[in-house]
């Protein structure tokens, strides 16, 4: 059966679904679990803010940090309350590309993904779906 999984993680219902499916199934199986964070870069528009204040991209900046720290530790805090040791890793850049690389790295076989259900986003959510599931030497587990 499984003995490495990883969980992607991004706050949203989708994700916090996955999350608890990915607890559930590591909690039956005795193992650690590895919630993954992509942090987005800010948008191009708040290089704008800039001409306003320049101290204003390094505030905005530790503010992005803040909230992708506190999201990966509510995230091991709920692992740890339900008996699962939770290691948290926010990764950076193209998602598909740091998702494959970190699965490779760390030898998971079970990547969790939530599957987002908004209509505006459904051509990107598949293409990104089917990408990793092309890229990716392991299996992935969508939750709905």
């Amino acid at each position: 059966m499984f003995k490495n999984i990883a969980v992607a993680y991004d706050g949203h219902p989708e994700s916090i679904r996955a999350f608890r499916r990915a607890l559930e199934l590591a909690k039956m199986l005795g193992i650690s679990l590895k919630v993954l964070t992509i942090a987005e870069p800010l948008p191009a528009y708040t290089a704008f803010s800039v001409a306003g204040d320049s101290s204003a991209i390094r505030t905005l900046e530790q503010d992005r940090q803040a909230f992708y720290e506190d999201l990966i530790r509510r995230a091991a805090n709920e692992g740890n309350a339900e008996g699962i040791e939770v290691s948290a890793h926010t990764l950076e850049g193209n998602i598909v590309q740091a998702v494959t690389e970190f699965v490779g790295e760390h030898d998971v076989d079970l990547l969790v993904v939530g599957l987002h259900r908004r209509a505006l986003r459904i051509s990107s959510l598949w293409s990104m779906v089917y990408s990793l599931a092309q890229d990716l030497t392991c299996s992935v587990l969508g939750v709905h």
